[in-house]
């Protein structure tokens, strides 16, 4: 996190060694405004900052005056050696157009949440710091960090109440919490005040699914609709599969069917079936259409299943040869496998009806050659359980046998899907 300074060095490419002061919007806003001959222009009532490539950036101050709001921008307004800020010629301010694709640090961003990226998490926003830099440069004022703690908190319960020098110097005294600006994501309303992302999706698809859930769960509505159409396909289907069922269906409304197919496409087809049962008919069979045929079979047959079975918890996709395979073989299907790697212990030997005839746990294909027939290494006995199976049964299974997956068969004894603990863990959780 970053620390206040009264005065720090910087460098500019053009003008060498220049000083940056720092400032709390807190302890500026309201602050006369004057022309250079000391007449008021009007009192400091926001500050506007660019978005886009060059967010961040302070485009002008806004300017509350007797004939309404105007904007001058940055580069024309310094700092006096008395601590108040002049404007160096009164025909730089100009009306503050609602057409300006701006972001207002008082109006947008203070007590709003945002994306602490390194944090992982949704913060509130107490207060913003900014940097006053030296004579010549291109930006004279710029955004440095945002107050997320009790410092910034502190500057705007006591303002008015103390002077600005004893509130700045008693603030100190507290832990700055703060996050530099360009670690900063800031869910940013535009002009005509939706909501959209200032954010990289690469950065997003960096957070784990399980804290993109976190956080959507912390986000307002709005915002929480913001980032989750910002995700692309296979982030949205990782992420989706980690939040609850109602959460699934609020991050789905206002998303169109053909969206919602190319997201559900890429989600676990276990997942996928869950998530489209607890959709109304008419919705669940309008994304079915828009779905591919391949994926759309495997979720259709999931759906026939009962939802407290053992088809209800399982996955679709897992590895599995004929009896004549190799290590080699195997090999070969787990490098082009596209589930879930993670989520692979076993690779399954079926006939060819497909009836489950044996397993081969993944240390014993590493440590066999590659030449070795897998009906060799399989286990001569593996335990499977009917589709049909109740999930408390299932559970009481995986407790038994220690079980790190299970094969589902259908009544032929065809292999049909995989249980893996992590969903008989979630189905356990959810009876809590």
């Amino acid at each position: 996190m970053g620390t206040h300074t009264p005065d720090m060095r910087a460098i500019d490419a053009h003008n060498g060694p220049r000083t940056a002061t720092r400032v709390s919007l807190t302890a500026i806003l309201g602050m006369p405004v004057t022309d250079s001959h000391g007449h008021l222009c009007g009192k400091l009532s926001d500050i506007a900052i660019t978005t886009g490539p060059d967010g961040g950036k302070v485009a002008g101050l806004v300017l509350k005056t007797r004939t309404g709001l105007s904007l001058v921008p940055s580069q024309d307004v310094i700092e006096t050696p008395a601590g108040t800020l002049e404007v160096r010629s009164t025909e730089a301010i100009g009306p503050l157009r609602e057409e300006g694709n701006y972001l207002f640090l008082q109006q947008d961003l203070v007590d709003r949440q945002i994306i602490d990226i390194n944090g992982r998490k949704v913060v509130r926003v107490n207060d913003v710091d900014l940097e006053w830099m030296g004579k010549g440069a291109a930006h004279l004022l710029r955004v440095a960090e945002v107050e997320v703690g009790l410092r910034g908190a502190f500057r705007r319960v006591f303002k008015g109440v103390l002077p600005r020098a004893r509130l700045e110097a008693m603030s100190r005294k507290f832990t700055a919490r703060a996050i530099p600006w360009q670690f900063v994501d800031v869910i940013e309303p535009d002009p005509a005040r939706r909501v959209r992302l200032r954010i990289e999706h690469e950065r997003l698809a960096d957070i784990h699914p399980s804290e993109l859930a976190d956080i959507l769960e912390d986000l307002a509505p709005a915002e929480r609709e913001a980032v989750f159409t910002s995700l692309n396909e296979e982030v949205a289907a990782e992420t989706l599969e980690e939040v609850e069922p109602k959460l699934q269906k609020a991050l789905l409304e206002k998303l169109d069917d053909e969206r919602i197919a190319d997201i559900v496409e890429e989600m676990d087809p276990g997942a996928a079936a869950d998530l489209l049962s607890e959709l109304p008919e008419y919705q669940s069979d309008a994304i079915l259409e828009e779905m591919e045929p391949e994926e759309r079979q495997e979720v259709e047959e999931l759906l026939e299943f009962d939802e407290d079975s053992a088809a209800g918890l399982m996955t679709t996709e897992f590895v599995y040869l004929g009896l004549d395979a190799t290590v080699a073989h195997a090999v070969e299907a787990l490098r082009s496998f596209d589930g879930d790697p993670e989520g692979v212990t076993e690779v399954y030997l079926l006939d060819e009806k497909r009836v489950l005839r044996g397993a081969v746990s993944l240390p014993r294909l590493v440590m066999a050659h590659p030449e070795t027939h897998l009906s060799v290494l399989a286990e001569p006995r593996v335990l499977s359980c009917p589709a049909d199976l109740h999930q408390n049964e299932l559970a009481e299974m995986f407790d038994k046998y220690n079980l790190h997956s299970l094969p589902v068969v259908d009544p032929q004894g065809r292999m049909v899907g995989v249980v893996q603990s992590e969903q008989v863990i979630s189905f356990l959780r959810e009876r809590l």
